[in-house]
């Protein structure tokens, strides 16, 4: 179980890309550093985690996005 996940840079710049469990818990970090302006494409590779909700957050320039993913075995 993985999925593709992208993220548009409008300008270079700190990310931090981290999967959640629904209590807060960081389960996994998708990506996290210094990342140039344009399209980026990342998979998060699950199969360690078991089925359930997960929340993705990416962080940007004090912006934060967060998507709601289901995780089903």
């Amino acid at each position: 179980p993985s999925t593709n996940l992208s993220l548009d840079m409008p300008e270079s710049g700190y990310v931090s890309v981290k999967a959640y469990n629904l209590i807060g818990q960081v389960v996994g970090v998708i990506t996290e550093g210094n990342m140039s302006a344009g399209s980026h494409t990342m998979t998060w590779d699950a199969s360690s985690l078991s089925s359930g909700v997960y929340l993705i957050t990416a962080e940007y320039a004090g912006n934060v996005a967060t998507q709601k993913i289901m995780l089903i075995k």
